[in-house]
């Protein structure tokens, strides 16, 4: 068998583009929601899927589908809700998958290995470079049977508050979905930062020297015994990297903060 690090070299090997990696892996990825009781959910969970980068749901005896609530709740992820498979049978929505979670809080006597959705994602990532996995959820009121439980490689849970670990169906699919986002990306954000122009040390001393002269002038400070005060508030705005733009901005302030009707250009 190969090893996690073999298999990610293979499948960069076919897939050499970080992004086509990506897509290989999110496509080998369904969620599977089982007996739905209210379509809203479904169409969360499908907004849910579409955020994260996933847009295979598989849904097994829908209470209510299609129906236009869930529509409206996925919001702009309705191409996920058209391409849903609907089955009557759990079975027949795993039948062509390789590894199959069960996401679950419920506490069970059963002998399934259980982990916790981070450590899931990462056998996910591993598994859906080069086979199907299926991520299976199961109704609001009771969650995942002991039946549907048995048809899980393995079972996979969101560590919450042990007093209270209700999570409504879509925030479960939500938190899972994300794991694995992370897991398979490096997490970086998805636009670019907009580049700034720092202040340099000489805008810098400029805006400290007009700062001191304008706490003098209003009596805030000393001119006899400047030193330690200043020293402190030199520090403050040291920590912050201060913008160029942010530099003026300030100095525009101490000038009207002092003379109202003068506009100064620093």
């Amino acid at each position: 068998m190969r090893s996690q690090n073999e298999i990610l070299a293979y499948a960069t090997v076919l897939c050499p583009h970080p992004a086509t990696f990506m897509t290989v892996i999110f496509n080998n990825i369904r969620v599977v929601l089982c007996q739905t009781s209210h379509p809203g959910n479904i169409g969360s969970t499908a907004r849910a899927m579409k955020t994260m980068g996933l847009n295979r749901l598989y849904l097994v005896r829908p209470k209510h589908f299609p129906d236009g609530e869930a529509k409206s709740l996925a919001v702009n992820a309705g191409d996920v809700l058209d391409n849903a498979i609907v089955t009557q049978t759990l079975e027949e929505a795993l039948a062509d998958c390789h590894f199959v979670i069960g996401v679950s809080g419920k506490e069970r006597s059963l002998s399934q290995q259980v982990m916790t959705v981070r450590e899931a994602a990462q056998e996910v990532k591993t598994i859906a470079s080069h086979s199907q996995v299926a991520l299976v959820f199961g109704t609001e009121m009771s969650g995942l049977s002991n039946a549907e439980a048995d048809l899980c490689n393995l079972l996979a849970t969101i560590p919450a508050n042990p007093e209270y670990t209700s999570l409504n169906l879509a925030q479960a699919v939500q938190i899972m979905c994300y794991e694995i986002r992370m897991a398979v990306t490096t997490g970086e954000l998805h636009y670019p930062e907009k580049p700034v122009e720092l202040a340099t040390q000489e805008d810098l001393e400029r805006f400290y020297e007009h700062m001191r002269e304008v706490l003098e002038h209003i009596g805030y400070i000393n001119p006899r015994a400047p030193k330690k005060l200043f020293e402190r508030l030199r520090r403050l705005y040291g920590r912050t990297h201060l913008e160029k733009e942010e530099v003026n901005l300030l100095r525009g302030i101490l000038t009207l903060s002092v003379n109202p009707k003068k506009h100064s250009k620093y």
